[in-house]
Formats: structure tokens, C-alpha cells, sequence
């Protein structure tokens, strides 16, 4: 089926309409994409660097931090381009790329977390056999699993929304190119597009979250049955709550996304949560990982201490 796209480019209408407050919006995600960059480059240079580090829960921190970056920089440098120009302009191929790595870095940090909890699991349900069972070989195959996972489940929505005929309006109402909205512009019969949205996009949305559940489940119960000290017990739970935390943050707008029906302010909501998983947890992530780990925090005060 050859592919009848007539519109060359897309307008991204950006997050508002209120020109008043363009310049101040750029300011401020700009002043939060530094801090994202820094943020999460600053624990994936002390977890590259540190031999104290090199262990599996680290080697997976290294690795959200590294998507963290890439998350956001798929979306931020465009935004603040689009909040000082008058022509909002993404091409066609520029859209479906963004489009690609959009879901493709969060369907990854989704599947990552999901990988994190099972690593506190054997950590403290099987603390003996913690060093066979999250060896380096298998904690590198389960990183390379989840990115190439990752990019693969995304292929499949970019070739099958590139194939879409758009012949009508470009003016795509968010700050980034998503699937949602380019349905909502697309001519013709798109029920494959959303049942591939809904079903595989929501499956891999909602099954690592379930995951992470289950994990911090049988955490729970087994800490409650088996462990007998009240400060092994805090000491255990302390060690997932900053683990814990970033998952709340990212996947409660997902379900949100996924659980409440469509309504005639959806885009606008969409853009809010778009907001929250895609600016506000990057930005938010290194902040509870150093504040709340000991290690973290004595690693990136050597290493200022080292080049200042």
C-alpha cells in the first residue's frame, strides 16, 4: 500500500495559545532541561566512575539516567524553539521520528523500572544468592533486552502511522508529535492505529507497572514475616523507597492515561500528562535518587571535591 501522505509538515500548537507567557515558559523548561541534563549526567558520571558503584542496582540507575536525558531531549529543545518562533514548523519525517523516540525511550523506562524492582526483590528476598542471580552477564542481557524491546514495540507505531493519509489539517494540538493527536488528523479508517495504541501500547504501559507491583508485593510480605528486627526492617524498606517513588511518579499518569475515557478536553489533558512523565520525573528522578542514597551522595561529593 503506497503511502498517500499529501502534508509535508506539521504546526505543533505548543502547550498554550497565551502569548503573554511564551517567553516566561521558556525560561522556565529551559532552566528544568539544564537541570535534567545535569542532574541525571552528574549519577551516570559517578556511577561510570566510581568503583564503589559498580554494582547491579547502580548499573540500572546509569541506565534511567541515560534515558532520562534522551526522554526529555526529544521533546524540550523543540518546545523551546517553537515557544520564540512564529512558524512552529516539524516536517513529516522529523514528526514521526520524534513520534519513534518518544515511545520508544518511555516504553524502555517503563520495562527498566520493572527490571529495578525485580533486582531490590532478589536483593532482599534472596540476599545469598543475589550475586548469581544478578550477575553482570544477566544484568547487561536484561539492559539490552529492554532497549531493543523497547524499540522494537515503538517500529511498529511509526511505520503504521507514517502509512496514514493525512490530507486535511496540520496543526497538531500538543508541543510534540504523538500518536493520539496525529490519529485525530488522519483521513480514512484508523482503527487499527488505535486498537495497536490501546491494546500493545497499553500492555507494555501496564504490565511492568503490574510487575513492579508484584515485586514490591512479595517485598512486603516477606519482609513482614521473615525479618524479626525492626531496623533491618526500615533499613530494607528504606533501600526501595526511592525506587518506589520515581515509579509513582511516572506510571500515575500513565494508568491515569489509560483508565479514564476520552473527553472533549482530552487533548489538553494529554498534554498536562505528557508534561508529567516526559519533563517532570527526569527532572525530579536524580533529585530522589541523591537525596535519598547515601552511596550516590558520597560518590558525587568526591567527585566535585576531585575537580574543584
Amino acid at each position: 500500500m503506497p503511502n498517500q501522505t499529501s502534508v509535508t509538515e506539521f504546526l505543533l500548537l505548543g502547550v498554550t495559545d497565551i502569548q503573554g507567557l511564551q517567553t516566561f515558559l521558556f525560561v522556565l523548561f529551559l532552566a528544568i532541561y539544564f537541570v535534567i541534563v545535569a542532574g541525571n549526567g552528574a549519577i551516570l558520571m559517578v556511577v561510570i566512575s566510581d568503583p564503589r558503584l559498580h554494582s547491579p542496582v547502580y548499573f540500572f540507575l546509569g541506565n534511567l539516567s541515560c534515558l532520562d536525558i534522551c526522554y526529555s531531549t526529544v521533546t524540550l529543545p523543540k518546545m523551546l524553539e517553537n515557544f520564540l518562533s512564529s512558524h512552529k514548523a516539524i516536517s513529516f519525517l522529523g514528526c514521526i521520528s520524534q513520534l519513534h523516540f518518544f515511545h520508544f525511550l518511555g516504553s524502555t523506562e517503563a520495562m527498566l523500572l520493572a527490571v529495578m524492582a525485580f533486582d531490590r526483590f532478589v536483593a532482599i528476598c534472596k540476599p545469598l544468592r543475589y550475586t548469581l542471580i544478578m550477575n553482570h552477564q544477566v544484568c547487561t542481557q536484561m539492559a539490552v533486552t529492554v532497549w531493543i524491546t523497547g524499540f522494537f514495540h515503538t517500529l511498529l507505531h511509526s511505520i503504521m502511522t507514517s502509512r496514514l493519509n493525512f490530507c486535511g489539517s496540520n496543526h497538531i494540538h500538543h508541543f510534540f508529535c504523538d500518536i493520539k493527536p496525529l490519529l485525530e488528523l488522519a483521513c480514512g479508517n484508523t482503527e487499527l492505529n488505535q486498537w495497536l495504541l490501546n491494546t500493545v501500547t497499553g500492555t507494555f504501559a501496564m504490565g511492568p507497572f503490574f510487575l513492579t507491583l508484584l515485586s514490591y508485593f512479595y517485598i512486603i510480605i516477606y519482609l513482614f514475616f521473615k525479618t524479626l528486627s525492626c531496623s533491618m526492617l526500615h533499613k530494607a524498606l528504606s533501600t526501595c523507597a526511592s525506587h518506589f517513588m520515581v515509579v509513582v511518579l511516572y506510571f500515575a499518569p500513565v494508568v491515569f492515561t489509560y483508565t479514564c475515557p476520552t473527553s472533549g478536553n482530552s487533548m489538553d489533558q494529554d498534554r498536562i500528562i505528557a508534561i508529567m512523565y516526559s519533563v517532570v520525573t527526569p527532572v525530579l528522578n536524580p533529585l530522589i535518587y541523591t537525596l535519598r542514597n547515601k552511596e550516590v551522595k558520597g560518590a558525587l561529593s568526591k567527585l566535585v571535591r576531585r575537580r574543584f
